[in-house]
């Protein structure tokens, strides 16, 4: 097939998506697919611009917002529908985090185009990445959910509704950027700030100890829990994107039947956002033994260190395999 692959874009996980991308391009060339990727802030990559951006990897922080508000004044999004290597592909696999790569904005474009694409379409994108409404049909689905209040929210509000500590995060945003946790009432409003630095809305949400674990979805079925020990307090960046600084267990050590009432929460969690294809399902489990569902994914990340393709070995599947049966996903029977 022809295959391109979206990735970079202007979204402060560029770097991220970059390094998903390449690697997903590189797997779909061994399985013999014509493949062609496409940063959307800077265009068709050669040869010598992958292997440049593969040695570069993912930074221990993110792109500053300026150097992101600079590659947005000429990004290739606006005109995505009408380039021929989107246009004359049989799929385009979505490999963008963040940004219009993961809010459905792309994904309706597409759409409008007649574009087949991986993943999920423009209604499910959206909700799965607005945590406020994901986290209302969560509830409504019977899938547990940590209290959150969205901001503005004064000290006294958050210590009465919530307790802390909280975490204080972008609504609209992922890999951890913006996000803190907060221990006192006279830490919120510096937290507030940095969030609205990223997004519009700002969710606090409380925060609930014990252990990281995560689920992957692939076609509509739950792969191998995994659990995520940080070096850091949190799961953050730098611990999600430098190796060594995280220990992913897959699969998870857990009695049978927590594995599988956590699983059975992520497939509903799936079902309820109306999500597609394949997605990441990310938990707390609270040392009381409570499940909480925190966030979905709807394009997780596909790097090196990423969780979905250790969640997809753990099942037997390579990390080609996974690239393939993602793109069979997204043809109309689902299979060729």
């Amino acid at each position: 097939m022809k295959i391109t692959v979206l990735m970079g874009g202007t979204s402060a996980e560029r770097d991220v998506s970059l390094a998903s991308g390449l690697r997903i391009a590189a797997a779909l060339r061994t399985r013999g697919h014509d493949v062609t990727s496409l940063d959307t802030a800077q265009g068709v990559m050669d040869a010598g611009t992958e292997r440049a951006m593969l040695a570069a990897g993912v930074q221990q922080a993110p792109p500053t917002l300026e150097a992101l508000a600079a590659m947005s004044r000429r990004s290739l999004s606006p005109t995505l529908g009408t380039l021929p290597v989107v246009r004359e592909a049989d799929v385009v696999f979505l490999a963008l985090h963040g940004g219009q790569g993961e809010d459905g904005t792309i994904q309706a474009l597409f759409d409008l185009c007649g574009v087949r694409y991986t993943g999920t379409g423009p209604l499910g994108s959206a909700l799965a990445m607005d945590k406020d409404l994901s986290k209302r049909l969560f509830r409504a689905a019977g899938v547990s959910t940590p209290d959150w209040l969205m901001a503005p929210a004064g000290a006294a509000e958050v210590e009465a509704r919530l307790g802390y500590p909280v975490i204080v995060k972008p609504s609209k945003q992922g890999s951890t950027v913006g996000l803190t946790l907060v221990r006192t009432g006279a830490d919120l409003a510096p937290a507030i700030a940095e969030a609205f630095r990223y997004d519009d809305e700002v969710m606090i949400e409380a925060f609930i100890a014990g252990r990281e674990l995560t689920v992957g979805i692939l076609g509509d079925e739950a792969l191998p829990i995994g659990e995520i020990i940080p070096k850091h307090e949190l799961y953050d960046y730098e611990c999600k994107y430098t190796k060594g600084m995280a220990v992913e267990e897959f699969p998870a050590r857990l009695d049978g039947a927590v594995a599988a009432m956590v699983q059975d929460q992520a497939v509903r969690a799936f079902r309820a956002l109306k999500l597609r294809g394949y997605a990441r399902i990310d938990f707390r489990l609270s040392d009381s033994g409570g499940c909480f569902c925190l966030e979905a994914n709807t394009l997780p990340g596909m790097t090196e260190l990423s969780l979905i393709p250790q969640a997809a070995a753990a099942a037997g599947i390579s990390f080609p395999d996974l690239c393939e049966r993602i793109v069979r996903l997204a043809t109309p029977d689902g299979r060729s």
